[in-house]
């Protein structure tokens, strides 16, 4: 696959939903710690939890100026690992009592949603090649 075919092939990604959702996500894990850090005095989970929301959309980003097909199907696979390491942040800052049910219930979805759709990018990067139409 030439260079051409992959920034073509992943340049879809930008400002693609994904994209869009996952700065937006990240944006929500900088402010949730934030508040965390401030109003609840915590800093030990909300540093884990604002390393791998941020992460996300930092691998999307990557994962559109990758080196190959495999590069980016590994860089979505683990931006899907650290979204469901959020999750698990989250259940943990909750249980915890640092995170009340309104919180909770407003941005759990949000990752729960970037989670589907890294499976199903993934599920169909590993299925099939790329397929690029020639320009010429």
């Amino acid at each position: 696959m030439t260079q051409f075919q992959l920034s073509t092939i992943h340049s879809q990604l930008s400002k693609g939903p994904l994209w869009n959702k996952s700065f937006a996500f990240a944006l929500r894990m900088v402010k949730l710690a934030r508040y965390l850090n401030a109003q609840k005095k915590e800093y030990l989970l909300s540093k884990q939890l604002l390393r791998s929301g941020t992460a996300i959309g930092a691998l999307v980003r990557e994962a559109e100026h990758a080196e190959s097909h495999a590069d980016f199907t590994h860089k979505m696979n683990i931006a899907l690992k650290e979204a469901n390491e959020t999750l698990y942040w989250l259940d943990l800052l909750h249980q915890s009592e640092y995170l009340s049910q309104n919180h909770c219930t407003s941005i759990y979805p949000e990752a729960e949603e970037l989670v589907k759709l890294l499976v199903s990018i993934v599920k169909t990067s590993k299925k099939q090649p790329l397929k690029v139409e020639n320009k010429k």
